[in-house]
């Protein structure tokens, strides 16, 4: 019994003895490479998790990016375009799954660069999505919302798509007292697709007054729309992307355009591939190093995904304002200060969301992309030369440019993009399991 124990004892300090020296490997390999001036931008649905299940080389990857005591020794923020939870939510998940603490600082939803609309913050919004999506839109600092609920109980008969009578809802509002609606959030995917079409249109139609039975709407849209993330699709656990906000989208553009005879127009467009997005986590990546304490400015950010049409096309369309910042400071300045989408069909909205974001001059010169293998880009054969996605997925106001859709590397998951951007960055060789192809 003794030497059973004896090697039961050995068996066990040796794994901890293995533990240790990954960690010690890690540590000093992330030591050399933290202060590099570098900064990550990691994906999270199709990176880190597929749905609720932790994709284990994602595990890998953040044991390799913190200290034996957990701590991040490289700057590193979850980029999203999820909009259904609060930051210390997803921030929470994310801890649970990776066994790790996970800074509600470190997350970035689809919907936080609406902190810099600050013009729309006290007006009467609409919100449109699933979640607390009140709560949300209060930490954003939306003052005064209405939510699709509050207006199906306040005029029941509006939505009748499902004939089946239901009971009326508790809402705050009557149809007297249902105040004018100023705008339109679109904060993700609905639950209810049919009753969200039907009453976000009502809006636009009556230009925020349902109770007026104005339909001047149909000769000009005077209600503000602003969404939030444009996926057209997303990775879950099942083997096939499912439909993101993207196509809930498409439908209102769709039916907007049928019923009116032009399109709609939004007043911005955020989360990826939009570069506010970029300009917006490059502040939180920054914050980050700060809290580090490292010395080095961020030169260069890594993003990290797993969609082209997301995350690569996003990542390259914000290298290229960053280029071209370096050519011409004073036009590509305005450009990089854009908060809202690249090709808005009103530049007049255009250049006034630009004024709204007086954010500073940053040091970031350039924003490479990392493309996996484990979500919606799923290589079967890693040898195989990438393919350029012939259809764009992307939103209806960007222009379709193929060269965005090209990343700078493609790895097997999240793990060899750590190694292939330590390569890049002369810190350390990837390992033999990892492929890795460069693309520039």
């Amino acid at each position: 019994m003794k030497l059973a124990q004896r090697v039961k004892d050995l068996v066990k300090n040796k794994t901890w003895l293995d533990m240790q020296l990954k960690k010690f490997s890690s540590s000093a390999a992330t030591s050399s490479y933290q202060d590099n001036g570098i900064g990550l931008l990691f994906d999270i649905d199709g990176v880190i998790l597929r749905g609720k299940k932790l994709i284990p080389a994602a595990k890998t990857a953040m044991e390799n990016l913190t200290d034996s005591n957990g701590k991040f020794t490289v700057p590193t923020v979850f980029v999203t375009n999820a909009g259904n939870s609060l930051c210390q939510t997803k921030a929470d998940q994310l801890s649970k799954s990776l066994d790790m603490d996970i800074n509600a600082d470190q997350i970035m939803l689809s919907h936080s660069p609406l902190r810099m609309f600050q013009e729309y913050h006290n007006k009467c919004v609409l919100l449109s999505g699933q979640g607390p999506l009140e709560e949300i839109a209060s930490r954003i600092g939306f003052t005064n919302t209405i939510t699709i609920n509050d207006i199906r109980a306040a005029y029941p008969f509006l939505d009748m798509v499902d004939h089946t009578p239901t009971s009326a809802q508790e809402s705050r509002y009557t149809a007297t007292t249902l105040p004018k609606i100023d705008a339109i959030v679109l904060m993700g995917e609905p639950t209810r697709w049919e009753t969200n079409l039907q009453l976000i249109i009502d809006i636009l139609m009556t230009n925020g007054s349902l109770q007026h039975d104005d339909t001047s709407g149909y000769g000009e849209q005077n209600v503000p729309v602003l969404a939030c993330n444009m996926d057209l699709q997303w990775m879950s656990d099942f083997s096939m992307p499912r439909f993101g906000h993207g196509m809930f989208l498409h439908c209102l553009e769709s039916v907007y355009l049928k019923l009116v005879g032009r399109p709609l127009l939004y007043s911005a467009l955020v989360g990826k591939p939009s570069t506010s997005t970029y300009q917006y986590a490059e502040r939180l990546i920054i914050r980050e190093a700060e809290k580090i304490g490292l010395k080095n400015p961020i030169h260069t950010l890594y993003a990290i995904g797993d969609n082209p049409m997301a995350d690569i096309y996003g990542a390259n369309l914000y290298n290229r304002v960053l280029q071209r910042s370096k050519q011409n400071d004073s036009v590509a300045d305005e450009e990089s200060r854009q908060v809202v989408t690249e090709a808005c069909l009103d530049e007049s909205i255009a250049s006034s969301e630009a004024k709204s974001s007086s954010l500073p001059r940053s040091s970031v010169e350039k924003c490479h992309s990392v493309l996996v293998c484990t979500g919606v880009y799923a290589s079967e054969n890693q040898e195989s030369d990438y393919t350029k996605p012939p259809v764009f997925h992307g939103p209806r106001d960007m222009e379709f440019d193929t060269d965005l859709c090209e990343p700078d590397m493609i790895a097997n998951d999240a793990n060899c993009a750590v190694e292939a951007i330590m390569a890049r960055e002369n810190v350390a060789q990837p390992s033999k399991s990892c492929t890795i192809q460069l693309q520039v």
